[in-house]
């Protein structure tokens, strides 16, 4: 029989490809760009785990947080 390969195992090989290429994505940003993006995904995990996952407070999360992270370093210019 073929070996065959856990769903887990899977799942991380995947999740670190992912990480990997957003990585690479984010090295010509500037850093305003930077903390939007941070934001939007920090935002978005906020708005998952505060309304249980509705996809309603997950894109809230994501739209409230990236306009904080865009806002972030506009007084320090």
């Amino acid at each position: 029989m073929p070996k065959t390969h856990s769903p887990t195992r899977l799942m991380r090989t995947a999740t670190l490809v992912l990480v990997a290429l957003g990585l690479s994505a984010c090295s010509g940003m500037t850093q305003q760009e930077r903390n939007t993006a941070i934001g939007a995904g920090v935002g978005a995990i906020g708005g998952s785990i505060l309304t249980g996952g509705s996809t309603a407070g997950t894109v809230g999360g994501a739209a409230v947080g990236g306009v904080i992270g865009h806002e972030i370093d506009k007084n320090k210019k």
